[in-house]
């Protein structure tokens, strides 16, 4: 295969990988946070919070709540998201949204802070409960336009007063006057209760979805650095 030929397939590995990794949507960001955000100490949280300059910044804790309310397994819940989504295109768009929350806060030995549970958006990284159908198994459910063949799905995700979690914000002093955890920066609230293994391929969409990029990228990468590399030699040989 000719250099020209090599450098065009390797743009093309690239430019496809890029895509697919630009589709994975806001996941993209929360996980390039949560790889590279410095971590302290919550007690170090809770002293940034009366700094004049905000800082972004992860915690890692227990969490805990003193208003915990129960779910159907009596699992003493803090937060819990209800979304019933509309597959449209390439992506699920949403088409109502329900949400229970009460007050929290990330635990490291005797230290605390509150977490601004109000905040959490696209941060929120939790393994999620699923159901998938048509439209026209959800009668009443669903807007009156929606045709009845599209695919609809009712996703739950909710977080445990008894899990240990990494939370990225960034610390203020909230309403009530104590330090909390909120989005800040132009950066959101994140709140993972999974291993970063596990994190990541939640956000890229899969293992086999993470493997495809990589393969596209680091394929496309190679071919470019071999094509390049042979035109070299071969101007400098020729």
């Amino acid at each position: 295969m000719e250099p020209p030929l090599l450098i065009v397939l390797g743009l093309a590995l690239v430019a496809a990988g890029a895509v697919d990794l630009r589709s994975i949507g806001p996941g993209q960001r929360v996980g390039r946070l949560l790889a590279s955000t410095p971590r302290i100490s919550v007690e170090q949280a809770v002293a940034l919070s009366t700094e004049p300059v905000p800082r972004y910044v992860r915690v890692d804790g227990r969490l805990d709540s003193d208003e915990d309310f129960p779910d159907e397994r009596d699992q003493p819940l803090i937060f819990r998201r209800r979304r019933l989504e509309a597959w449209r295109g390439r992506s699920w768009q949403i088409l109502s949204e329900a949400r229970d929350l009460v007050p929290f806060q990330v635990n490291e030995g005797l230290a605390s802070i509150g977490i601004d549970g109000s905040a959490l958006d696209v941060g929120l990284v939790v393994l999620p409960r699923e159901a998938v159908g048509a439209a026209a198994e959800a009668p009443g459910m669903l807007p009156d336009d929606l045709d009845p063949a599209t695919r609809v799905r009712l996703r739950v995700e909710q977080v445990s007063a008894v899990e240990h979690a990494t939370v990225l914000g960034t610390p203020t002093i909230g309403p009530a006057g104590q330090p909390i955890l909120t989005a800040g920066r132009g950066r959101p609230l994140i709140l993972s209760t999974l291993e970063p293994a596990e994190a990541m391929q939640l956000l890229s969409g899969g293992r086999s979805r993470a493997l495809v990029i990589a393969i596209l990228l680091v394929g496309g990468l190679a071919f470019l650095a071999l094509g390049l590399l042979w035109s070299i030699v071969r101007v400098i040989g020729g």
